[in-house]
């Protein structure tokens, strides 16, 4: 009788142990509650932290060094920055610092510098001359790009610095502004068209990109539909020069028996990696889809970001989403209707286009 009962409180409180074991493990999935943040795996969206990388495939939070495990399987990585954000500069460089360490040469590409200023670039890189104002000149960073050149100085010290080489990824600044004017059909005819050899190029006007980039232009910036157009050709092409930059690049690559581990790594703003379509897919193109690829959304994050962040994450506007702490530039805002998800980068190319 002693023994009866005991197996039944016994069984009782086996079954009552397992089921508050049920539950707890559907509560608290991760463990301890103090290590949700910083844990890889995670997909805890009230908890995301700068700083944290988002594997958009997946949902979840890996850590950096899975991350550089994909990246080094790639031909070229795509960082997508909010310009002047000293935050993304360090992010680009600790990626950078991992692939030198682990014995790949990388290339840059640089969106802040025009093809105009390649020899000025290089002399640059591979000398020690300080950075005076002949050399912002020769490099056209005023008619390029603008700003503080310190907010970049990281970038190209390091190339410096470990012998990289790095390459203008934007068409001259002038030939742009004459699209934004005149259209691309009258732009083609200027003999500065031809001098850069963009007349045996072929500019792809794709339906995937046109849709996203007059949706945004729609809801950024004011304007005619004539203006709308022109500011179209404009991004159009920029974003194929930048391709073509980068597809020559992977060409000599290829071409060179030199038996090192090379890749290249783009660094542009966010807008011309959003959902693989400015830049990337156009590399794609030039190469004949023989080229393995990632890209990378840099992201000021803080705790009023939550549901942007997933939003961007509903139709995944990179590989990866790697939140970073907000800069001290005046943070982007987002172009919002009722009916679209936020959208961050437009303007920043937008204001490339124009000024």
């Amino acid at each position: 009788m002693h023994t009866l009962f005991i197996s039944i409180v016994f069984g009782s409180w086996r079954s009552v142990a397992t089921l508050s074991l049920f539950v707890f493990l559907l509560l608290f999935p991760s463990g301890c509650v103090t290590e949700r943040s910083s844990s890889p795996g995670l997909n805890l969206e009230t908890e995301w932290q700068p700083w944290q990388i988002i594997d958009t495939r997946t949902s979840q939070v890996i850590s950096f060094a899975d991350l550089v495990k994909n990246l080094e399987q790639q031909d070229i990585v795509y960082l997508g920055e909010e310009h002047h954000n000293p935050y993304h500069i360090e992010a680009a460089l600790k990626v950078l610092t991992q692939l030198v360490e682990d014995g790949i040469e990388p290339t840059i590409g640089m969106e802040m510098f025009g093809w105009d200023g390649q020899p000025a670039l290089d002399t640059y890189v591979s000398t020690t001359q300080p950075v005076t104002t002949e050399f912002l000149e020769q490099v056209r960073w005023k008619q390029n790009w603008g700003g503080s050149f310190d907010d970049y100085a990281p970038l190209l010290m390091f190339a410096r610095d470990q012998q990289l080489s790095v390459r203008a990824m934007n068409p001259p600044k002038p030939l742009i502004r004459r699209i934004v004017k005149l259209g691309l059909d009258q732009a083609k005819q200027d003999p500065e068209w031809a001098s850069w050899g963009l007349d045996q190029e072929e500019i792809v006007d794709d339906p995937a990109y046109r849709e996203k980039i007059f949706d945004q232009l729609q809801r950024c910036h004011g304007g005619s539909a004539e203006h709308y157009r022109t500011m179209y050709e404009a991004s159009m092409v920029r974003d194929e020069g930048m391709a073509r930059t980068l597809a020559l690049r992977e060409a000599e690559l290829r071409r060179d028996r030199d038996t090192s581990r090379r890749m290249i790594v783009s660094y542009t703003g966010g807008g011309h990696v959003q959902y693989n379509l400015p830049v990337p897919k156009r590399v794609a193109r030039r190469l004949g889809g023989k080229i393995k690829q990632a890209t990378i959304y840099l992201l000021s994050f803080d705790s009023s970001k939550t549901e942007d962040v997933r939003t961007l994450m509903q139709e995944p506007i990179a590989d990866y989403i790697w939140l970073t702490p907000v800069g001290k530039a005046r943070p982007v805002k987002p172009c919002r209707t009722s009916s679209h998800p936020p959208s961050y980068k437009p303007m920043d190319k937008i204001r490339l286009i124009l000024f």
